[in-house]
């Protein structure tokens, strides 16, 4: 799988005009089109910690303000901090008093067991900090107060009483009150909200104004403290000071605690690890998924997983020979087919519509003792077959690469069959019994073939310098297994890719 983080050679065409390879994109099988990281929606599905692998609903995470209670990070190198073991050191035997006599020299003091955190990468300590140490495991650790906490909570209570107040406007908006029935008996017996309404007040009292909750505007202070003398004549060193506690945090582990930014390392503090987040990726035009984990925070597998390399044939560049203006040159290409099923790929040119076209089954009606039934089969098959048969046609967006060079398209087209594992470790020959043109495939085994292709740059480049790019339209056939409320059956379909390949750079005119 190393080759999937190598240079973009081969990229294909999104919906969207984005060019990507088959490691980064996904295939719906719903609209039969391949989506980029543009094309998906990403949705939340859990958190979890990386460290103890506690899994917790969204409602609890906003409480504990997306951080784990138990795990933390070094405040130096920011990874995650071990809790280490103890002993508290006995009292001195001296400080015994003298009534005592000699009945406590022979009982032994117990130590008792203390706890503090360390950090096993920069060999930082919670004493190094001046943290006391904790009798329980579990922590306890004191937490660096933010200065500014008063002042968060009043803006915070006076947020939430804003947002209160525009809700009850809303939905005094959306309730419209209907003209009220007044009988004969009570014409002219007047209410407190006719009267209201008579004299041109409002029905109802106006809401009470709420600024007794309104905070203190801030206000820019001109006072700053000044500088020590020696900083303009004393050398500073931030990575070795005369002691340890001289020395200056840097801009990283400064921003790491934005409520304090400290200056001095001994008054860095263990911060809680934030929860990582388990995510899927759904389609913007269907809305079905393409792209989701399992909820245990442990298990590495995928409930749905729609990468393209799962679904589309993978192309290769296997050799080109060097490229020169207005000469051809031989381009070897190498097509995996990893489905179940056999395909039959077409090389098509660029500028060929990319519409998916269903094709129509051939269904084996067997023959009954009645010919209404035959009748009534043979009416279903026909409105199946106009469904499939409808094309889906999406307009792409326009592309900024420009191929420079033309290409010698093949003529026929070109079988892989099925994915077979156990064919990657077969050493004896494939009896697939294929009629290949043998211009075109070269090589052939289990679902790989290496077809050839001629390359001719163009005499008219303008920058020697760029890359050769050709681009093609793969046409491949896709059976979409997913049954539908219209097609139980498999559904058979030629899905039409546009791809761009780079070459390499030009050798010479020679």
């Amino acid at each position: 799988m190393t080759y999937l983080n190598q240079p973009e050679y081969v990229r294909y065409v999104c919906n969207c005009g984005s060019l990507k390879p088959i490691s980064k994109i996904y295939f719906c099988r719903h609209c039969l089109m391949i989506r980029c990281g543009y094309c998906v929606c990403q949705e939340v599905d859990s958190h979890y910690c990386p460290n103890c692998m506690e899994n917790l609903p969204s409602s609890e995470v906003r409480l504990k303000k997306n951080k784990c209670s138990n795990c933390f990070d070094c405040p130096c190198c920011f990874q995650t901090l071990s809790t280490r073991a103890g002993l508290a050191s006995p009292k001195v035997p001296g400080t015994a008093t003298a009534t005592e006599g000699e009945e406590n020299k022979d009982v032994k003091s117990t130590p008792k067991k203390i706890y503090y955190l360390f950090c096993s990468l920069c060999r930082w300590s919670s004493r190094d900090a001046g943290i006391p140490d904790q009798t329980a495991a579990t922590g306890g650790w004191p937490e660096l107060e933010n200065p500014h906490t008063i002042r968060i909570n009043t803006l915070i209570d006076y947020h939430k009483v804003l947002a209160s107040i525009e809700k009850q406007q809303c939905e005094r908006k959306k309730y419209q009150p209907k003209r009220s029935y007044m009988p004969a008996q009570s014409v002219y017996s007047f209410t407190s909200a006719l009267v209201r309404k008579r004299i041109g007040r409002p029905i109802k009292p106006p809401v009470q104004s709420h600024s007794a909750a309104h905070p203190v505007p801030s206000t820019a202070s001109e006072e700053v403290e000044e500088l020590p003398s020696d900083i303009f004549t004393e050398p500073v060193d931030i990575t070795k000071g005369k002691a340890p506690a001289t020395r200056f945090t840097t801009l990283e582990q400064r921003l790491q605690y934005p409520e304090a930014q400290v200056e001095k390392i001994n008054d860095l503090r263990p911060q809680h690890r934030q929860f990582l987040v388990k995510r899927s990726q759904r389609c913007r035009v269907c809305e079905h998924n393409v792209s989701k984990s399992d909820l245990c925070p442990q298990s590495t597998k995928f409930k749905i997983l729609l990468a393209a390399f799962y679904h589309i044939p993978e192309v290769k560049i296997v050799t080109c020979e060097p490229l020169r203006p207005g000469k051809s040159s031989e381009l070897l290409l190498k097509f995996c087919n990893p489905t179940q099923h056999q395909t039959q790929i077409t090389i098509l040119p660029l500028d060929t519509p990319l519409s998916i076209s269903f094709l129509e089954e051939k269904e084996n009606v067997i023959q009954e003792d009645t010919q209404e039934v035959i009748i009534k089969l043979r009416c279903e098959s026909s409105l199946a077959s106009t469904v499939r048969q409808a094309p889906v046609i999406e307009d792409p967006k326009s592309i900024k690469v420009t191929p420079n060079a033309d290409i010698l398209l093949p003529h026929s087209s070109f079988i892989l069959p099925q994915r077979d594992d156990a064919a990657e470790y077969d050493d004896t020959s494939d009896n697939h019994n294929f009629q290949d043109d043998p211009k075109l495939v070269v090589w052939r085994k289990g679902n790989k073939a290496v077809i050839r292709l001629h390359v001719t740059p163009r005499e008219t480049i303008e920058n020697q310098e760029n890359p050769i790019v050709i681009g093609f339209v793969m046409q491949h056939g896709y059976v979409n297994t997913i049954p539908a409320l219209e097609h139980k059956l498999p559904q058979k379909a030629d899905v039409k890719l546009q791809l761009y390949l780079t070459l390499g750079q030009l050798v010479g005119e020679t």
